[in-house]
């Protein structure tokens, strides 16, 4: 027996229904995956950016075996090396001594090959020597002397012709040194040579998307900026300062520091003091989608230390989160406990 018109539209109808109910289904499955798949890569930025900038500020200060000279002036990234033997050594000696360095902005970091920086990021330089000897670039590099006799303690230069300290045994014999860069084992007949590090960290705009940029100082000068992580909207670092001795005063001539941070100041505006005496520096990201949800309106305010940033000022249709670490600067911190 067949069906009655009424029957068929009836029929349809339901078919209808049901197809429309599976097609409704399998969009809002895929708008979710989507949403699901933004906010992974989202979390993964973030937390790669933190990992990055952790992973050298915690080496910040790292001058070996070298007892940190104290600095006298703050230094200036960008500036050239001077060439007299005096003021080379204070050049260095700031340097050396102002591990961790903030500026608000990079208008005076052009010399340095920052550009394009960001309102909503801060600059953070971060100087440390490579943890491991050798190297195969020009430098600069850092000698330290473990001989009594040596005129000086330290060496920073390039090449390789102007580094004549000399090993704990004061004689130009072939040592083998562990622990060099390439991996492997090699010797020297003068005391090992360190790579001078010295990043710079900062946001600006890169294909029209805000990252997280670096310069390097190789071979004796910073290199291009490199993109390195995208979708990093804000940017904030807050230096701690040991302020007070074991015993609770503050850090005097007679009453040295005990590698505590007392208190945390924004990085981009500490005094000369302070930069000596930074322990630990607190990192805040913001990340965000690198692509915008429809309808989703930003109605967030974001605290990234002592900044805080409205959602709403921000470009319209983005999620976003703050991700944040506080680092220790281990050797600066290290030296000054009390067994």
């Amino acid at each position: 027996m067949g069906f009655t018109l009424i029957e068929f539209m009836i029929a349809i109808t339901l078919g209808l229904l049901v197809v429309f109910a599976l097609v409704l289904l399998y969009v809002n499955l895929s708008r979710t995956n989507t949403e699901m798949a933004k906010t992974n890569r989202l979390i993964e930025n973030g937390r790669f950016a933190i990992q990055v900038l952790q992973s050298d500020v915690a080496h910040a200060g790292f001058w070996a075996e070298l007892v940190v000279p104290t600095p006298t002036a703050i230094p200036d990234p960008c500036a050239a090396v001077p060439t007299d033997a005096a003021l080379k050594k204070t050049y260095f000696d700031n340097m050396l001594g102002v591990p961790v360095q903030g500026y608000a902005d990079g208008s005076t970091l052009s010399g340095c090959g920052v550009t394009g920086v960001l309102g909503s990021s801060d600059v953070l330089v971060v100087r440390h020597a490579n943890t491991c000897s050798g190297g195969t670039d020009t430098g600069p590099y850092l000698q330290l002397s473990s001989c009594s006799s040596d005129p000086k303690p330290y060496i920073v230069d390039s090449g390789t012709t102007t580094f004549t300290l000399l090993t704990k045994a004061c004689t130009s014999t072939t040592t083998a040194v562990l622990d060099a860069c390439s991996g492997g084992a090699t010797t020297t007949t003068v005391a090992p040579l360190r790579k001078f590090v010295s990043d710079i960290y900062y946001l600006a705009s890169s294909g029209g998307v805000p990252t997280l940029m670096r310069v390097s100082y190789v071979n004796g000068a910073y290199t291009t900026p490199q993109p390195l992580i995208d979708g990093i909207e804000a940017f904030h670092a807050e230096c701690g300062i040991d302020v007070n001795g074991s015993n609770g005063l503050p850090i005097s001539s007679s009453n040295p520091g005990d590698g505590n941070a007392d208190t945390f100041v924004a990085c981009n505006a500490m005094t000369l003091t302070q930069m000596a005496n930074v322990m630990a520096v607190k990192l805040y990201v913001l990340a965000r989608n690198t692509e915008t949800t429809g309808g989703y309106t930003d109605s967030k305010t974001y605290a990234l230390g002592s900044v805080s940033i409205a959602g709403s000022s921000l470009s319209a249709g983005y999620k976003r989160h703050v991700f944040s670490t506080t680092v220790r600067l281990v050797n600066p911190s290290s030296n000054r406990e009390t067994p």
